[in-house]
């Protein structure tokens, strides 16, 4: 097992910068996903542990050996594709085994490792096909392999998921952590998608124009995001961001005149006052069935099977609210107007510059 450390690592591609200035490092053993949207540069950051794209600043260590210099081959770390990159003439067997002979490791040595990782993966019995043989997913598990018949210090993932089918990816994700449970190698996983991230990454850290916005577990980024990027970004449905004015007699106006009292919040009054914005996730809104609460009428209605999601504007408004509401919960139809509130500590309040205020 083996640490990576970044150290004000940047990167530049002529005048642009894709990576500025980032310190992280990810711990022995640890599964560490890198998240965000398309360009915002944590492709370029795992490229740069595989010794792909040069550092333009700062210091990486791998082992706490720095690696700036290092090629590919000498960093002992292995890289798993979105595209597979099988090569067609060869067998599973010869695809799994052939960075080993290359490397010059004797004929039964390789015999070995492809033997148990194949076991491992699973896929025992696919050794003598070809790629063009193979299924989407099956390609990927020899990938996969190939990567770890090396013995890496360290497993890349580069969107290793985003060519399959969703029932597939879901499959996969379960094969991944049940991997780096039996195998205890660091793993740093890239992805631009909040639910592989939530689902594989002991730690996730958060991109966004080539900066990192927040790094902590799932749990913590879902419940305390430290700004209005990171709570929208994770979380599915998208959790409600809505704009509010503060009225000097404790209270909270929305669109069109619709008032709320800050008693319905959690916050102390001084975090109110200081954000424009409150944030609420779909599944913490309930109900009120005194007429009291916020009005809103429902445009659409989507049903789950163990839940349903609706969605409704602020009376008078096209502020759209998102709920998450149980099965017992939904009896309402489209064009009825409801009364909801939030669940008392379950918002977080933001101001103009979408930090966390509260």
């Amino acid at each position: 097992m083996s640490s990576v450390s970044f150290k004000g690592v940047s990167k530049r591609f002529g005048t642009t910068e894709v990576i500025n200035n980032i310190s992280l490092t990810v711990e022995d053993g640890e599964f560490l996903v890198f998240v965000g949207p398309s360009g915002c540069g944590k492709s370029t950051m795992l490229r740069m542990v595989a010794g792909l794209e040069t550092i333009s600043q700062g210091d990486l260590f791998i082992d706490g050996t720095r690696v700036n210099d290092l090629g590919p081959s000498e960093r002992g770390a292995a890289m798993v594709f979105q595209s597979y990159a099988l090569y067609p003439h060869m067998t599973v067997a010869e695809n799994m085994g052939f960075g080993l002979r290359v490397a010059g490791l004797p004929k039964q040595e390789v015999h070995t490792r492809v033997q148990q990782t194949a076991e491992t993966l699973q896929i025992t019995d696919l050794l003598t096909r070809y790629p063009k043989q193979l299924s989407g997913g099956q390609r990927q598990r020899v990938a996969i392999g190939r990567a770890i018949v090396r013995r890496p210090k360290v497993f890349l993932f580069d969107e290793p998921l985003s060519n399959l089918d969703a029932s597939l990816r879901v499959q996969l994700r379960i094969e991944l952590a049940k991997l780096h449970a039996s195998l205890g190698t660091t793993m740093i996983y890239v992805t631009h998608d909040q639910t592989e991230a939530m689902t594989l990454g002991d730690r996730i850290a958060v991109f966004n124009k080539g900066k990192i916005e927040q790094v902590g577990t799932p749990t913590e980024l879902y419940e305390n995001p430290t700004n209005r990027f990171v709570a929208e970004f994770l979380g599915t449905p998208k959790i409600n961001v809505i704009p509010y004015e503060w009225l000097g007699n404790g209270a909270l106006r929305f669109a069109r005149g619709v008032t709320v009292g800050a008693s319905y919040f959690a916050q102390e009054v001084a975090s109110l006052q200081s954000g424009n914005h409150i944030g609420i996730r779909p599944e913490h809104w309930e109900l009120t069935s005194d007429g009291t609460g916020i009005p809103v009428k429902i445009s659409l209605i989507e049903y789950l099977g163990d839940s349903t999601i609706v969605y409704a504007n602020i009376e008078g408004s096209t502020d759209l609210i998102t709920l998450k509401l149980s099965i017992q919960q939904s009896t309402h139809k489209a064009g009825e107007t409801i009364h909801i509130r939030p669940i008392n500590s379950q918002s977080i309040v933001f101001n103009g510059d979408g930090n966390r205020v509260g």
